[in-house]
């Protein structure tokens, strides 16, 4: 009996510890996964791509070959991968990285990768960039951040299905909530799935990136492993901050946590930017960042920013700047004039977006030309030639705001606002939400939303005044 009762004891002892451990969702296998795109060198020679094996598979390896119709890979030279033993929180695995160079550009080729003996990929597409100024298309993401798997996915696929030969995915930061969880690094490749296979990412950190360590911040041990991105920016910030240029744009990832955090890393940023936008041969400039310069949440701000990154922006005529950091959606920065829709402008245009389901109480304030709350979107991005053109998407697939830039030669460009016409904007919260409210908030709140609304009506009405003289005009012209 003694014995009996000694066993359950261990039994139910074993139960409780059992209960406290983790389920791995996402192990490590033999099987290449978490495999993703992106670039270290030039677009338009080469590719870097990373993945994932367990420990068992100590190297890994890739072959490369111009994609055809032919199904007959089996002749084609192996690459040695760079490989790496990452422990996470869940798991032990080795972390694979591979820079495909001397390839030809605007071409067509197809990769896998593996052990280099019997465990591979399948057979992958990639395109390589032209090597001059051509048209192209990019996706641009704010947070994705919290529910990766159950509510971040459904915006990749529905950004893919709507753009699915674009060039690029652009993540404005916070791609997961906690720095060091191997779940959700998990869940966010999941999500992607083979997307990130075959349309490389330029990725930059937010500040869930950034976990605590013995109290001092630094960014995820997840991240160098897990992307080759370019080294090309300040020294202690290689594969945050960088720059890639892209058939004549310039995309500048700025790493704004680091740029909050650290003095030094504030200084070195700021030193490297001003170079590369100094010396920058290329039509357009786009630069990705996490924290806004424009804050349209609540009340939270970084002047910083304003005073140091902005101050480069608006010398270098810098076009578009596309953030995430605030869960709200916004879109403004030009101060048009009311019942304006065209300006010649100056500077960047500013974006904040979230693709992910997690959302912040916009604070409407006036530099806003168009807002949304409580809404998942994704961006599409089109540059030809001397136009730019920004389309928002709500994660369903609707359009909900859009604008052009066009180059009008010595430095110049002319906005022109396209924002659905009689779309009325998503700012209006369930009543569900204003209870969750305390009296301040929610006085705070109705305060901002009136005086947004009545900014829009009047702008309005403005451009009715407008387009019906104009209206005039041409009648009396024709007769």
């Amino acid at each position: 009996m003694r014995n009996l009762f000694s066993l359950l004891f261990l039994l139910s002892v074993y139960l409780l510890n059992a209960q406290s451990i983790p389920v791995d969702y996402y192990p490590p296998s033999p099987v290449p996964d978490r495999i993703i795109t992106s670039w270290k060198t030039d677009p338009s020679t080469s590719f870097s791509v990373n993945w994932r094996t367990a420990v068992s598979v100590s190297k890994g390896a890739g072959q490369i070959a111009l994609a055809s119709a032919s199904p007959d890979f089996d002749s084609i030279k192996m690459t040695e991968a760079v490989s790496e033993l990452l422990i996470s929180d869940l798991s032990a695995a080795n972390y694979h990285s591979l820079n495909f160079t001397g390839l030809k550009p605007n071409t067509l080729y197809a990769y896998r990768v593996g052990d280099g003996m019997n465990i591979w990929s399948e057979w992958i597409h990639f395109r390589t960039a032209e090597a001059k100024e051509a048209p192209f298309s990019f996706i641009y993401f704010g947070d994705a951040q919290n529910d990766l798997k159950s509510k971040w996915s459904r915006t990749i696929r529905q950004a893919f299905s709507d753009l699915p030969k674009a060039d690029f995915m652009l993540h404005a930061g916070d791609l997961i909530n906690i720095a060091q969880r191997d779940q959700e690094w998990g869940e966010w490749f999941y999500a992607g799935g083979w997307i990130y296979q075959n349309i490389p990412s330029i990725i930059t950190p937010g500040n869930h990136e950034y976990p605590r360590i013995n109290n001092q911040t630094a960014l995820s041990k997840h991240w160098r492993p897990s992307f080759t991105l370019p080294e090309n920016g300040p020294s202690g910030l290689e594969e945050s901050a960088y720059y890639v240029d892209y058939q004549g744009t310039r995309v500048i990832s700025l790493n704004s946590t680091a740029y909050l955090y650290f003095d030094k890393d504030s200084i070195s940023q700021m030193l490297w930017l001003d170079q590369v936008l100094q010396n920058n041969p290329n039509k357009w400039t786009v630069v990705t960042m996490h924290h806004p310069v424009f804050s349209p949440a609540g009340d939270r701000d970084s002047p910083a920013l304003r005073s140091g990154f902005k101050t480069l922006f608006d010398k270098y005529n810098v076009d578009v700047v596309l953030q995430g950091h605030d869960h709200t959606y916004a879109r403004g920065g030009n101060n048009l004039p009311s019942g304006a829709t065209v300006i010649d402008s100056t500077g960047p245009v500013y974006a904040v977006s979230v693709s992910g389901p997690k959302m912040y109480l916009s604070n409407l304030l006036s530099w806003i030309d168009r807002a949304a709350v409580e809404t998942q979107l994704y961006q599409l991005v089109h540059v030809n030639k001397d136009t730019l053109t920004y389309e928002a998407y709500t994660t369903v697939g609707d359009l909900y705001d859009k604008f052009q830039l066009i180059k009008t030669g010595n430095g110049r460009k002319k906005f022109i606002d396209q924002a659905p016409a009689g779309l009325k904007e998503r700012i209006e919260l369930t009543t569900a939400r204003l209870e969750k409210l305390n009296a301040a908030e929610r006085g705070k709140w109705i305060e901002r939303f009136n005086a947004y609304k009545a900014r829009k009506l009047a702008h309005e009405e403005a451009i009715k005044v407008q387009a019906a003289k104009g209206k005039t005009v041409k009648t009396k012209k024709k007769k």
